[in-house]
This record gives structure tokens, sequence and C-alpha cells, in this order.
């Protein structure tokens, strides 16, 4: 009776997964001036509508709507007489497509517990941990696993430090990787573990950026939220916070908004908002942990990159469109890293845009990559992965488990001309 109870309570648990989402619908939308750029922003709490890409001259705004708030949301557009078209009209259908094919992979690639790791789905986070911890023990000599601290609801943040010389030759340029700020950009967690594994257990081709440069890899810089959205609420983006509302109705911090660089300035007090900034700058633990990794190694660490998702880009500083005083080299270094991307990508995908990220994308204040360049890091950029729909039809966050290795790949072929940059200078 028990065995059958779990296997009814289990059952229910999968269908009930995301129900939350049954019957929300992505809209695309076409936005023609600055006031309707403003008026759907404003529409972002009111209406609980979710901006996965924000609106901008020319450009449309991919934007998920709760069913409750369908018709109203549509009200809005046409009276304003903003162009759209329903481009998903039941996101649950994709969400659970991407769940039957995360389960199919599966099947197929369990963990050997050999420090290796594979790259046909997404791992959770106790999977990547558990790898983490195999790296460093089956490499002493190389791998380093740093317990950096805790995040909100008391999970460990943990990162390697991968050198041949035990990050004792100081100098050696520092190139520090980071993923998974929010935590639903599931596809930018590949790359990192692809890093990992070609600098310690793969055949690297170009040895000298292990001889010559150390590296800092922190796959999860998020790791509530980003458990949150394998438990619980797949398009999560925030940490866990708690505390900010009474009765806590809405929780969790942005955390690429939770830096001291031009804290506040485009982004919202609201913390109902996706881009809540939070209390002040550094006021949550996981953006403590980077800005604490960053101080640790001072003018050593030459170049951080922070990868999101999606729009096939990278960006560089600073956020609110003024560039910063070396952009000249900056943009020199995001070409090479684009360059070496676009010659491997899938060939439906568009090339990557290099520029400022105001400028290429939108404005944005408390930056993990613009603090960076506070703290002194010459080259500062945010790689922006790309979005693929299949012929399932998933999309920006979603992911087809079948086109993890070639991201992982080409995001890494990027990471490596980045890395040879630093080389050429600093080496």
């Amino acid at each position: 009776m028990f065995l059958y109870l779990s296997f009814l309570l289990s059952f229910s648990l999968v269908l009930a997964k995301h129900e939350m989402y049954d019957g929300h619908s992505l809209f695309e939308i076409k936005i023609q001036d600055v006031n309707q750029i403003e008026l759907v922003r404003n529409l972002e709490v009111p209406l609980q509508i979710d901006i996965w890409t924000y609106s901008q001259m020319d450009k449309k705004a991919v934007i998920l709507v709760p069913k409750k708030n369908l018709e109203q949301f549509q009200d809005v557009l046409n009276r304003n007489d903003i162009q759209y078209n329903v481009d998903v009209d039941n996101i649950k259908r994709l969400m659970d497509e991407e769940d039957r094919l995360m389960d199919e992979a599966k099947k197929g690639s369990e963990r050997s517990g050999t420090a290796r790791i594979g790259f046909d789905r997404i791992y959770n986070l106790t999977e990547v941990y558990t790898y983490l911890e195999e790296v460093a023990s089956s490499y002493p000599d190389l791998v380093t696993l740093v317990n950096a601290g805790k995040s909100f609801e008391g999970r460990d943040i943990k990162y390697l430090k991968i050198s041949t010389t035990n990050f004792e030759d100081t100098s050696k340029p520092i190139v520090f990787v980071e993923s998974l700020l929010h935590a639903r950009e599931w596809v930018t967690l590949p790359p990192t573990l692809y890093a990992i594994d070609k600098l310690v257990t793969g055949n690297l081709t170009e040895r000298s950026v292990l001889d010559k440069i150390d590296w800092i890899i922190l796959p999860i810089a998020n790791p509530d939220g980003y458990e949150f959205t394998h438990v619980q609420n797949r398009f999560w983006r925030k940490n866990r916070a708690t505390g900010y509302m009474i009765n806590d109705i809405c929780v969790g911090v942005d955390l690429n908004r939770n830096f001291d660089a031009n804290w506040g300035a485009f982004s919202s007090s609201n913390v109902c908002s996706e881009i809540f900034h939070g209390r002040y700058a550094f006021s949550e633990p996981e953006s403590k942990v980077v800005r604490d990794i960053l101080r640790t190694y001072g003018n050593r660490t030459k170049m951080f990159m922070d990868i999101h998702s999606a729009g096939s880009m990278i960006l560089y500083g600073w956020g609110n469109g003024v560039l910063v005083p070396n952009a000249l080299s900056v943009h020199t270094a995001g070409i090479q890293m684009a360059v070496a991307i676009n010659a491997v990508k899938t060939s439906w995908n568009p090339n990557y845009i290099v520029g400022n990220s105001a400028l290429v994308l939108y404005q944005a204040s408390g930056l993990a990559m613009d603090y960076a360049t506070v703290a002194d890091v010459p080259y500062s950029f945010v790689y922006e992965l790309p979005q693929h729909r299949n012929s399932a039809g998933i999309t920006i966050f979603l992911v087809d488990p079948a086109l993890v290795q070639q991201f992982a790949m080409e995001t890494w072929e990027g990471i490596l001309a980045g890395a040879k940059f630093v080389r050429d200078i600093y080496t």
C-alpha cells in the first residue's frame, strides 16, 4: 500500500509540475516608439507579465502573459495600436516537451563517477556539485574546489580554481567565467562545464591557455534559484531571498542588478519585478561571493565572462550606455571571440553581435559585468547565448538536449579566443 501511495504521489507531482503555466501565452510585440516601450514595461507588475526579452526600437519584445490577464493585456495593446502576435498559445505544452526530452536523454547518460560529465542534457545542482568534487579529487595537482559561501537558503556556492601552479604564480593572469546568475537560463550551464572538461580532462588543443593562465569557473552562481527551476518554477529568474514584502507575496532579487556599479539607476525597487535590485548593493549573499572572488584576486583577473541567454551577443559596459575607457580594445577582444563562435555555430542561428550592452540590448544597472570593471578587470563581458526554435517549438529559455553539446562547444570556442587574447597581452 505504501509503495502504491508513493507512486500516486509522485505521479500527481509530475502532472502538476507546470500547472501554474497552463494557458500562459508567449507574445511577440513590435514596438513603434519610446512611449510604447515604457507602456509595455509598466505592465510588468500589475499584469504579472514576464518580459523575456525587452522592448527596443525596431526589435520585438518576447513576453509571457498569464492566462488570467490575457484579455486585459491584449486590450491594452489594441487600444495603443501596438502590433503583436501570439507566438505560443500555451507555454505548458513546450515545458512538458522539454521534460520529456530531458527524461529521454537522462536514461542514457547516468553519471559514471569518473570525473567526466556528458553534454546531452542539463544536469541538476546535486549532479553538478558531485562532478566538481570528482574533478577536484581526481586532479588535485591542477584543480582546487572552493566553497565560497552560502546562498540565502543555505546552499553551498562552489567554484573551481584551475592552475598548473596552484595559483601561486602571481604573474599569471586569471580568466573568470561564471554562469546561472539568472536561474532559468539553463543553456548557460553546459559551456562552463565544457570549459572545465576541456581544461582538465579533455584534449586541449591550446595548451598555453592552461600553462600561462589561471582559471576560475563558477558554474552555478545562483544555486537556490537554479534548484527552484528544477523542482517548482521553471522560469524563475531571481534568487530566493525573502523578507522584502509582508507575508513574502513576492520574493527574490535579480542578482544581476545587485552589484555596486551604478546600482539602482536602471532596475526596479519593486520586489515583484523581475529586475528588483534588492535593498542595497550587495544585499545578497550570492552577489557577495562574486564580489569577493574579484576582490581576492585583485588586478590578476584580466577577463571576466558572465554567461547569459538569449540573443547571440557579446556585450560590454557600461550598462548605462557610456563606453568603458578602453572600449576599443574591449570591442576588439569581443570581435575575436565572436568570430571564433561564428566559425563553428549552427547555420540557423545568426552571427554574434558585439557592442555596448545598453546600445545593443537595453540600459541596465548593478551588473556583474560592470562591477568587474569597477574591480579593475580590464576585459569584462556578458555572453548572451543563442535562442533557437527547433521543430518542437522550444524557444529561448527552454532547452532541447540535442543542442546542449553544440552550444557548449561553440561557446567554449569564444571563451578560448578570449583566453588567447589575454595570453597574448599579459604573458
